[in-house]
């Protein structure tokens, strides 16, 4: 094995090396630190809404004087959710089904005892359908006549409590976290009728003004205890652009109202893959040309080394022993790219979660294993096919030879 690569790094080229080398690695570079940049980034769009699909708007009908008077509530119709389907820009659209029955939710803080406090009041419940709603199956699964219903309310709610009622009061403080570890004791009655339930708060949303339940649920409850069929007042709308003009046309001809931000919120998530695509795709392109570089290289070193490689095969030595210095050869630089680039990736993560971490104090870190194995994905393949590129150029050789 010495004594083959001895005679066969004469006529190795340390620059066309190294320039394989540099691009390699900075191809690599801004693949792994593009991936990453988003992986850290989207969160701070989401708003800790991971359980509800950013690409989506809840549209709804202007309420004017005229219908506030008379009491329209500004159902859609069936019509009217078809039409919205048709759109060119539109993907699933679904509607929010509101609950018809009565809802009282009730929640004991600091025990029971003479200094504890029932916090009780009257809600409502609306749902969506499940596909809007990006959940465990199990945590949002709901089956008619289970005592428990899982929940996602609105995080304002919680800061409404938080800094309004709990402070003004002297009440306890109540996190994320040990929000989701409460019941909630849920009284449902209609139609002469009452159930209780225990509520398991499953998540919460700063996009979506409501407070969800499952659809399985609320079809039930609207059946078992609702007074009156459900007229849909707003609109889900999954959609594939958020920056197509034609849908804002769309929302204005037709007098529609977007809640809150979710447009500007959908255009900016859009805008950031968008970004995040491009950046990927030029990493990629310049790994693609190092890849060919250094092909190029091993082909010519393999070209000038003919005679020598034939001299081998003939007095006895295995094509893949013959092979195995130039295989070894490239695997190593592609070792050596992946490590650096994991090194500059750490490096300059470092300094921009800094100022992430300044900006959005609560958005949680990602951990960097994802990223890490991509690279090292991309190093086994781009190493296999060289190797098999080096293996059929020897294989050629010796047919050649005979």
């Amino acid at each position: 094995m010495r004594l083959i690569w001895k005679l066969l790094q004469q006529h190795i080229s340390p620059g066309q090396l190294c320039g394989f080398f540099f691009a390699n690695l900075f191809g690599m570079a801004i693949v792994l630190l593009g991936l990453q940049f988003y992986k850290d980034v989207a969160p701070a769009f989401s708003g800790g809404d991971s359980f509800i699909r950013s690409d989506f708007v809840v549209l709804t009908k202007r309420i004017g004087t005229l219908g506030s008077l008379s009491g329209s509530v500004g159902a859609f119709r069936r019509s009217e959710v078809d039409e919205v389907a048709q759109q060119p820009f539109a993907g699933r659209v679904g509607v929010f089904t509101p609950s018809t029955y009565n809802v009282n939710a009730a929640l004991d803080l600091g025990g029971s005892g003479a200094g504890g406090f029932r916090f009780s009041t009257d809600m409502f419940f609306e749902s969506v359908p499940d596909a809007f709603v990006d959940v465990q199956a199990d945590s949002w699964r709901y089956a008619p006549g289970t005592p428990e219903i899982p929940i996602i309310l609105p995080r304002s709610y919680l800061n409404l409590y938080n800094f309004g009622f709990a402070q003004s009061r002297s009440l306890p403080k109540i996190s994320e976290g040990l929000m989701g570890l409460v019941r909630l004791d849920i009284r449902i009655d209609g139609r002469g009728k009452a159930r209780r339930f225990t509520g398991r708060i499953v998540g919460f949303s700063t996009r979506l003004n409501t407070i969800l339940v499952p659809q399985a649920f609320n079809d039930w409850a609207n059946a078992e205890f609702g007074e009156k069929r459900p007229a849909p007042a707003r609109m889900i709308v999954e959609v594939k652009n958020p920056a197509d003009e034609r849908m804002a046309r769309f929302v204005q001809d037709k007098g529609y109202e977007t809640e809150d931000d979710n447009l500007e919120a959908g255009r900016i998530t859009y805008f950031l893959k968008l970004v995040t695509a491009i950046v990927l795709l030029v990493g990629a392109v310049i790994s693609l040309l190092s890849f060919y570089m250094l092909m190029l290289s091993v082909y010519l070193l393999l070209q000038k080394n003919t005679t020598k490689l034939e001299n081998l095969l003939l007095i006895g030595y295995r094509p893949a022993l013959v092979a195995l210095p130039y295989q070894l050869l490239t695997a190593g630089l592609n070792l050596v790219v992946l490590l650096l680039a994991c090194v500059a990736l750490c490096a300059v993560r470092g300094q921009y979660m800094q100022v992430l971490s300044r900006l959005f104090p609560q958005m949680e870190s990602p951990s960097l294993l994802g990223t890490i194995g991509v690279g090292a994905a991309i190093f086994l393949a781009v190493s296999l096919i060289n190797c098999l590129a080096i293996r059929r150029k020897i294989n050629s050789i010796r047919l050649h030879r005979d």
